[in-house]
């Protein structure tokens, strides 16, 4: 997992010209959140074995978005190589976790052992969650 504390300018754009999709959402979205990263999934040729495994991972992300950040959020997507990448993004700030004897506060952890790639940036602009995918089995 790679954790910086200021995003670098530009790290987190897709490269130019790559088509994106984009969904604003807030806690009472997060089942249009999963519909979204499903079709997604599938769009891209995602093997359906690891569809669900995939939207776990989005649903955790988006999840701490809206609870633990500003309230809403925007998740954007788009290809690159034939693998999904996922952005998360929130306007709150990450607070570390989960605390020893903790029975929440894992949803990051379980995104980062499903997904390919893991980036978490976090500064004064908020914080930021890339994940990777690998798109057609």
């Amino acid at each position: 997992m790679n954790e910086d504390v200021e995003p670098q300018s530009g790290y987190t754009s897709p490269p130019p010209g790559v088509p994106v999709k984009e969904l604003r959402f807030r806690l009472p979205n997060l089942p249009e959140v999963r519909q979204f990263a499903e079709d997604e999934a599938r769009a891209v040729g995602m093997p359906e074995e690891a569809v669900g495994d995939f939207v776990i991972a989005v649903n955790e992300v988006a999840t701490n978005a809206v609870t633990h950040g500003a309230g809403r959020a925007a998740m954007r997507t788009w290809v690159i190589s034939g693998d999904l990448v996922v952005e998360v993004h929130d306007e709150g700030s990450w607070k570390p976790g989960p605390l020893p004897g903790a029975v929440g506060g894992m949803g990051l952890w379980v995104a980062r052992l499903l997904s390919s790639d893991f980036t978490l940036r976090v500064g004064s602009g908020g914080s930021t969650v890339i994940m990777r995918f690998p798109g057609k089995g």
